[in-house]
């Protein structure tokens, strides 16, 4: 059990810093080109769309992210390290919420460039802490694996 929920943690991580990436370097730039007339619509299936493509990582980086809290990390790993990450993974999920959604509703009614350039300027977060949590991620699953071999 202990193996599949390690490697969970880490594929949810891993999966949401390739997604952030694409949403940070190519889709949210590309939100200015998609016309005023067509972009309420477009806003509306991008949010629809999006759910269902990072929701279930989410939820599983979340859970797995506390369940690493309450089990004994491998040898050399400190504590504070599985504290460290959860928390990372409250930021994202505060900043989603906080941040990011309410510039989504923004842009629902419409292109507006304001809301636009904080979109994807608050989303550096996202980007930098899910960056870091891969690194993070393959570190702890390196010193797991090392634990079993």
């Amino acid at each position: 059990m202990d193996r599949l929920l390690w490697l969970s943690h880490a594929a949810s991580t891993l999966f949401m810093v390739g997604v952030i990436a694409v949403i940070q370097g190519v889709h949210y730039p590309l939100f200015a080109r998609v016309g005023a007339a067509s972009f309420p619509t477009y806003a509306v299936e991008h949010a629809r769309r999006i759910t269902w493509v990072v929701g279930g990582p989410m939820l599983v980086e979340l859970a797995t992210a506390v369940w690493l809290v309450f089990r004994p990390l491998p040898p050399g790993v400190p504590a504070w390290m599985a504290w460290a990450g959860l928390v990372a993974v409250l930021a994202i999920w505060g900043s989603t919420f906080f941040l990011q959604v309410p510039k989504h509703e923004a842009l629902r009614g419409g292109f507006d460039p304001e809301a636009h350039r904080r979109l994807v300027s608050s989303n550096w977060l996202r980007t930098v802490l899910w960056s870091l949590r891969g690194v993070w991620v393959l570190y702890l699953l390196a010193r797991a694996i090392g634990r079993e071999c």
